[in-house]
């Protein structure tokens, strides 16, 4: 009983973890909008959700197949964010956004999509939040037996 209940809040909390970094990236794209020559990054949510999961990935993306992950060769090695690089297991690989048109500058940013994405991406961070704390409520309650 006790890892079901566990398990799911495990759960939760590495999909609320993956939202914030995939807010933080949407926000980096919406910030460089204007930059000549960025490429706009994102991750598969689902995919990414599974990885750091350890299920099986299901559905495909639309994003570019350019993956980066960067490699250590040695476990004491840092990785790019300054964390132990074999301590990165729920972080999701990053792929380049796919140019929905030209510009002169080389910028792949679209806006309405970055958009469209940063609004998505605060409903299902803010729903899991209220998961989260309706379990956690849930559980207050049960175990104080009001």
């Amino acid at each position: 009983m006790l890892n079901r209940l566990t398990d799911s809040l495990n759960f939760q909390a590495t999909a609320l973890n993956l939202r914030s970094e995939r807010q933080r990236l949407i926000a980096s794209n919406i910030a460089n909008a204007d930059t000549p020559g960025y490429v706009a990054r994102d991750f598969d949510f689902s995919q990414a959700l599974s990885q750091a999961t350890g299920q099986r990935s299901a559905g495909t993306s639309s994003l570019a197949p350019a993956t980066v992950r960067p490699s250590s060769s040695h476990a004491g090695h840092l990785g790019l964010d300054g964390r132990p690089a074999d301590a990165s297991n729920a972080e999701p690989s990053l792929n380049y956004a796919t140019n929905a048109q030209t510009n002169l500058d080389n910028n792949t940013v679209d806006m309405n999509r970055e958009r469209a994405s940063f609004v998505d991406n605060t409903v299902r961070y803010e729903a899991t939040l209220r998961f989260i704390n309706g379990t956690v409520r849930t559980l207050n309650t049960a175990i104080t037996g009001q």
